[in-house]
């Protein structure tokens, strides 16, 4: 690998419409069987969120799509101006909610970015962990001096899978059957956590020459899927043996009955064992690299709910020992879980807030529930 440098010297976000509070969610998002939700209050309550974003009005239609969104969190980062924007070699966005399953998400984008010319692009998949192999992508095509300019993205919109439609066929089917009417506490909750936008970095092989750049040291990630079932999965429903059925092996109609195209979570599964296989490529990566907590000046970790901020603590401060709260960096509160985005859009905040100082160590953690997987980063502020 070169001695190449990669720089982080701008970042964009792009929040649709206005932020929506706790009270209002359901307005957005409708109501299962006419009856509010059940686990609404308890899950809010752990997860801390007060404000998230929908990209669509009260009648539940959309007002963006995904690559509508990470089209204008691009622009932002050029000033919408045409001539700059054809200074993009290679356009790298991940994503866990593309607008469909073909084309990809990042030749959707570019669709939207006509300025940019003709350019190479690339859609890592995935969940969480999508955004951050969108930068790594990028990280490493620059490094290898194959271009100059990359930009890298992450994105969400959620909010088309989570109104009450795509569950009432469920509702009624489990209600005819004089059974709970509710949907499964693992298909319901993650309606309380999610939300939309879109967030992108400006990366080149030298910094800024005014102002701060962000120099990434490092990224590095790992799947524990060779030892773990499905947790997070949408477009399947696992099985009592906790294997996955995936969509093309249900009829249209067990598709709508069985919402299939729900998001759902296996809950037990995700608490017991999210933050302790995080842990164990923590310490493999402190040990490898020679790291201790005192080396990292600020921690952006990735959660999805208030419920993990002290479980993750404990983990670091028994593999890494310990990296205080007032190093710790997280907007999940004010913007909800924007998935493969939340990462970028806590650099984006952070980078903005004029907290940063040259030579600080920034430390990212972004795991990834679907088949546990995990994504770490080191950025040096310069």
């Amino acid at each position: 690998m070169s001695d190449t440098k990669v720089y982080i010297n701008h970042t964009s976000a792009y929040f649709p419409n206005e932020p929506v509070s706790n009270d209002e969610m359901e307005s957005y998002l409708g109501y299962i069987d006419n009856k509010p939700s059940k686990s609404k209050k308890i899950v809010l309550r752990n997860n801390g969120i007060i404000n998230r974003y929908y990209a669509l009005n009260k009648e539940h239609k959309s007002t963006h799509t995904n690559a509508q969104m990470t089209a204008l969190a691009v622009r932002e980062l050029f000033d919408n101006d045409p001539e700059k924007l054809k200074q993009i070699e290679l356009l790298s966005c991940g994503t866990s909610s593309p607008d469909q399953m073909m084309p990809s998400h990042g030749v959707m984008t570019h669709g939207w970015l006509p300025e940019a010319g003709g350019i190479e692009v690339v859609s890592p998949s995935g969940v969480c962990c999508a955004g951050m192999h969108a930068l790594k992508f990028a990280y490493l095509a620059i490094k290898a001096g194959e271009v100059k300019t990359a930009v890298a993205t992450g994105s969400e919109r959620f909010s088309g899978l989570l109104v009450s439609e795509v569950f009432e066929e469920e509702a009624q089917s489990l209600k005819a059957m004089e059974e709970n009417p509710y949907i499964a506490f693992q298909k319901d909750f993650l309606r309380w956590m999610l939300s939309d936008g879109a967030s992108a970095f400006l990366m080149t092989d030298k910094p800024n020459p005014e102002g701060l750049s962000l120099r990434i040291e490092w990224i590095e990630g790992v799947s524990y899927a060779n030892e773990m079932d499905t947790c997070m999965y949408m477009g399947g429903d696992k099985q009592a043996d906790g294997s996955l059925t995936g969509f093309m092996d249900y009829t249209p109609e067990e598709i709508m009955t069985k919402s299939i195209f729900s998001v759902k979570q296996d809950i037990t599964l995700l608490s017991d064992n999210i933050v302790p296989l995080g842990g164990r490529k923590i310490r493999e990566i402190f040990e490898k690299k020679g790291l201790d907590v005192t080396d990292i000046d600020w921690f952006l970790p990735h959660i999805s709910s208030n419920f993990f901020k002290s479980k993750i603590y404990d983990m670091i401060e028994e593999y890494g020992g310990g990296i205080p709260y007032e190093k710790w960096f997280i907007n999940l509160y004010t913007v909800g879980n924007v998935g493969a985005a939340s990462v970028y859009l806590m650099i984006d905040e952070l980078f903005k807030s004029g907290k940063l100082k040259k030579g600080e160590k920034v430390l990212l953690l972004v795991p990834e529930s679907a088949r546990f997987s995990y994504m770490y980063a080191m950025l040096t502020v310069c």
